[in-house]
């Protein structure tokens, strides 16, 4: 019998580095901000537990770039991450990656485009 919560965890794993730096190749956003933006899409499950660790690794491999900014209101500052040119020419090279990966599987489950 297939463990369905496992390989649907495996899937995530594997999409989530993609799915944030497209997000946050859209716009500047804290980790707080992705998680909200996540939430409309409830089958990636990217989970807080998940969410920061993965943050914290690109922004050590050079791909996004974070900033302390504090709000005009005063209160607690959110950590803002941007891509860098690195993570930029990753995305982009993730994307092409992606679509030729979803095609192929596509026509492997017999579902065309």
């Amino acid at each position: 019998m297939v463990d369905l919560e496992s390989w649907k965890s495996q899937l995530r794993k594997g999409a989530s580095e993609l799915v944030i730096l497209s997000l946050i190749g859209e716009q500047a956003a804290s980790g707080t901000q992705l998680l909200d933006a996540l939430a409309a899409a409830p089958e990636i499950g990217l989970s807080d537990g998940a969410m920061y660790p993965l943050l914290n690794r690109l922004e050590r491999e050079g791909r996004i770039a974070g900033r302390w900014e504090t709000p005009k209101s005063g209160g607690r500052g959110l950590k803002k991450y941007r891509l860098t040119a690195d993570g930029q020419a990753a995305l982009k090279k993730m994307q092409a990656s992606w679509r030729l990966f979803r095609d192929d599987l596509d026509a492997a489950l017999g579902e065309r485009r």
